[in-house]
């Protein structure tokens, strides 16, 4: 038998001879050791190698000129002067900044109160959202009952059927609330917490199919442990699935902000008088003709500088909620099935 002194004598050698043959192939050119498959392989991975960052860099690059632009423009736009539209110098970069914009169409939007409006209304309806769908999806991951497919089917309708479908019966409902003439739901918060409490409100069935995928992923044995315990579903639910699914429900309620938050087509069907940001935008150009011009005759790039101003303003509340709670929104994304959609 080799001695351990033979050995690692034998492994230096081997390492030694290794390192020179490397060494000879690279001076006489690896070329010449490899077979044409091997050298066809070689040259199409180089080219491929050398294409491929210029395309990547092409992709990311129109990517975020149709992303980016609208931002950039909307930016450059906002805090310029009026009259540095018709400048034909100015195209990018402003020569002047100013906040004139954002005060006046501030003052136009009503923004304190309409942002006060909107929070309070898209908070309880998310809260009530979140509460529902949670229930909901719940349900369709972990029991089995009657027409379960067919249900599941009918949620599947309310992610593909557009709103519009059903705003006409939805608005006949809420004006005649129980068939009464003299009870009207219209122009009130209600109008938007029913649909949401009974997990029929903004993207409700996209919630609901959320979570489902992410309970169907959590062991069955939670439950099992916690039924032995003497705990019955509705515990269980509380118990051992809510607090294994708070990045979930985190992800969900940040959605139904969002969602509401930028909704004007269901606002605008229910609210006459309600002011919310997303109607406020919809109709800033009209209110700046009659509270800042007096209802006089101007064009579009006259008045755009306060219409990108309000643009910001819609936008920012949002970009300050991402800002600090950016963390939990990925995470809940990558947790809840979303990718896998």
């Amino acid at each position: 038998m080799a001695t351990k002194k033979e050995e690692k004598q034998f492994e230096k050698e081997r390492k030694a001879a290794n390192k020179a043959r490397l060494k000879r192939m690279k001076e006489e050119g690896i070329e010449k050791y490899l077979t044409p498959e091997q050298i066809r392989y070689n040259r199409n991975k180089r080219i491929i190698g050398a294409i491929w960052p210029i395309f990547r860099f092409l992709i990311l690059f129109g990517l975020c000129f149709v992303i980016l632009y609208p931002l950039i423009y909307m930016l450059s736009t906002a805090f310029r002067p009026s009259e540095q539209m018709n400048d034909p110098s100015v195209v990018w970069l402003p020569k002047s900044l100013t906040l004139q914009n954002i005060k006046e169409t501030w003052d136009v939007m009503d923004f304190g109160a309409t942002v006060g409006t909107t929070l309070r209304m898209n908070v309880i309806s998310s809260i009530l959202q979140v509460i529902t769908c949670a229930i909901t999806g719940y349900g369709f991951a972990r029991f089995q009952f009657k027409f379960k497919k067919l249900l599941f089917a009918i949620v599947v309708m309310m992610i593909i059927v557009p709103p519009q479908i059903i705003t006409i019966p939805l608005f006949m409902q809420f004006r005649f609330f129980f068939g009464s003439t003299s009870i009207s739901l219209i122009d009130t918060g209600w109008a938007m917490y029913l649909p949401a409490m009974f997990a029929n409100g903004i993207r409700a069935g996209l919630f609901i199919f959320i979570f489902r995928q992410f309970f169907r992923g959590l062991p069955k044995e939670l439950e099992d442990a916690a039924y032995l315990d003497g705990c019955g579903p509705f515990k269980t639910f509380l118990v051992i699935m809510v607090p294994n699914a708070k990045t979930s429900f985190l992800t969900v309620f940040l959605f139904s902000i969002v969602w509401y938050w930028n909704d004007f087509y269901v606002s605008s069907s229910f609210f006459n008088n309600t002011k919310t940001v997303a109607l406020m935008l919809k109709n800033l150009d009209a209110q700046l003709r009659v509270k800042l011009f007096n209802n006089q005759a101007v064009s579009t790039r006259q008045i755009i500088v306060w219409l990108e101003a309000g643009c910001v303003l819609s936008i920012t509340p949002l970009l300050v909620m991402y800002v600090f709670l950016q963390r939990y929104f990925i995470e809940g994304i990558e947790r809840s099935g979303i990718t896998g959609m």
